[in-house]
């Protein structure tokens, strides 16, 4: 588990391993000063060789453009290795962030 905290802003990532697939759950913000954070969690999963992602969005309560672009760049990179990134479980405006941006269609489990 890793976690950036500073007086305004917390994010954790949880990896876990499963047989066929790597899911990162999130919790808190994805903002600015958090997505690299969730970049570079990608980037060691793809780096490990698992290019299964499925992010679980559950405990987001913020999602802004480069938490989108961060969700994109995964889904970009899982891609040429063969695999894929899903996002599940988002919630509230987080939701309507992803529905808005298409998102929610894109890197969902029917894409």
């Amino acid at each position: 588990m890793a976690t950036i905290d500073d007086a305004s802003v917390t994010l954790t990532v949880r990896r876990e391993d499963l047989a066929d697939v790597v899911v990162l759950r999130l919790a808190g913000e994805l903002d600015l000063s958090t997505a690299p954070h969730l970049s570079e969690r990608i980037d060691e999963v793809i780096g490990d060789g698992r290019t299964a992602i499925v992010v679980d969005l559950h405990e987001v309560t913020f999602c802004d453009s480069t938490g989108m672009s961060a969700f994109i760049r995964g889904h970009h990179l899982s891609s040429a290795a063969g695999g894929y990134l899903r996002l599940v479980g988002a919630r509230g405006v987080v939701a309507r962030v992803l529905k808005i941006s298409g998102l929610d269609t894109l890197l969902s489990d029917d894409s």
